[in-house]
């Protein structure tokens, strides 16, 4: 496969309601051809997110417990970001990659696959549900969630790197999934694994199935979360 050059992002921790933001401005401007792909890593605070077909007996966060909970425009249902998971959001055209949703789904999960490769994870699909799982018994090690306007990819995964997989399952029926069990690097390898050190191997697995090569943006106000002041003037429309 040929290579074509993308921009990576790597932004570190960010609030949810930013990226989002941020994935809407890079997809307009790859929309139109004004920068190249882009693939944004980041972590999240704590946060809740529900895809469009979540259900409402799918939330149910502990009276005491704090965390915002957001709607969003991606597929799929619930699912719950903190520290320690690496976020990944391309901004692809898919008329570079297929033109086909399902298609980008399954080469998002072996772009996971590729990246818990080098830790001697043995990670797989599972037909019918998507993300990544660990077998024997199905252990869900990474969620997936994406949104396509005029073939123009945003959303995307999310590896359970380093946290407490807890919330998945005590504060909301995470990807409407009753009885899934829900693990992380960490776990599985029984030592302590940092988002830092999963970060390159994720960035490999990616230019490999997607063709990409990255040049890497500062993220800084000048190419990362700069202002974005036409979004407050639409909304005030």
């Amino acid at each position: 496969m040929s290579s074509s050059g993308a921009y990576l992002l790597d932004a570190g921790l960010v609030p949810y309601s930013e990226a989002l933001e941020l994935q809407r401005s890079l997809a307009a401007a790859v929309s139109q051809g004004a920068i190249p792909e882009t693939v944004i890593l980041v972590e999240h605070p704590a946060v809740v997110t529900v895809g469009r077909r979540t259900g409402e007996s799918e939330l149910h966060l502990p009276e005491d417990v704090e965390v915002e909970v957001i709607e969003t425009n991606r597929g799929g249902k619930s699912t719950f970001h903190g520290p320690g998971q690496l976020v990944c959001y391309p901004i692809l055209d898919l008329n570079r990659h297929g033109k086909d949703l399902k298609r980008y789904v399954r080469d998002l999960e072996q772009a996971i696959i590729g990246t818990v490769a080098p830790f001697d994870l043995e990670a797989m699909p599972i037909e019918g549900l998507t993300g990544v799982w660990l077998d024997a018994p199905p252990r869900k090690l990474a969620s997936i969630g994406v949104h396509v306007s005029r073939w123009v990819t945003t959303h995307g995964y999310a590896l359970n790197v380093d946290l407490d997989p807890a919330p998945f399952t005590s504060w909301i029926t995470a990807c409407g999934l009753e009885d899934a069990q829900f693990t992380t690097m960490s776990r599985e390898l029984g030592r302590t694994v940092s988002v830092a050190e999963v970060k390159p191997a994720a960035i490999a697995a990616l230019g490999e199935v997607f063709g990409l090569t990255f040049d890497v943006l500062p993220a800084d106000d000048s190419a990362g979360f700069w202002p974005q002041p036409v979004h407050e003037r639409l909304a005030a429309r």
